[in-house]
């Protein structure tokens, strides 16, 4: 019962930071997703292990629904073709497999979303840096200190952990809350 204790109380003491510190940036983030959605543009997600799957889930809940039924929103998970991600690891690198995708497919206007719980995560890396070269908007979710990934993008919120399932929660979390706001500030919630 004790680690139960433990992670229920971790959990919510980096909750409770999180409203402190990044309500304001969720607020802004999402305002910049609605101006994209609105303007015709693509949100796209990266990130590795439990990140491809948040960004996978988060994809999801924009393309399928959320809230309530209403429009499909453009929205793509990156660590979702598994074709293209093995083309491009064999070919070029693991670290070219989101850079690559958002090289053929990213246009100006849109958006990427790197999850990363460290920041460093070298793919995810290479894709902002190349969603940046082709005039994406770039949003990292982060945790610990941000890493690399934090002076890279236009957006950075950083989870105030060094645990990473704390930091994992954390960003499914705010994930959710994107969601929501853009179903509101697209007046389809």
């Amino acid at each position: 019962m004790n680690s139960i204790s433990k992670n229920f109380a971790e959990h919510q003491r980096t909750i409770s930071l999180v409203q402190e510190q990044c309500a304001k940036d969720i607020s802004n983030i999402s305002d910049l997703m609605v101006a994209v959605l609105k303007h015709g543009g693509t949100i796209y997600w990266c990130g590795n292990g439990g990140s491809a799957a948040d960004s996978q889930h988060l994809a999801a809940e924009l393309v399928g629904r959320f809230k309530s039924d209403r429009r499909a929103l453009r929205s793509v998970a990156l660590s979702t073709d598994s074709s293209v991600l093995t083309c491009v690891a064999n070919d070029y690198s693991f670290d070219a497999i989101f850079a690559r995708q958002i090289e053929a497919v990213g246009r100006s206007g849109d958006l990427l979303v790197g999850i990363s719980t460290s920041g460093n995560s070298k793919n995810v890396l290479h894709a902002l840096q190349t969603a940046k070269s082709l005039g994406l908007h770039t949003v990292g979710m982060l945790g610990k200190d941000g890493g690399k990934a934090k002076s890279q993008v236009d957006h950075a919120i950083v989870i105030p952990s060094s645990t990473t399932a704390r930091i994992q929660e954390a960003h499914i979390l705010i994930g959710h809350c994107f969601c929501d706001l853009i179903e509101e500030g697209l007046g389809l919630a």
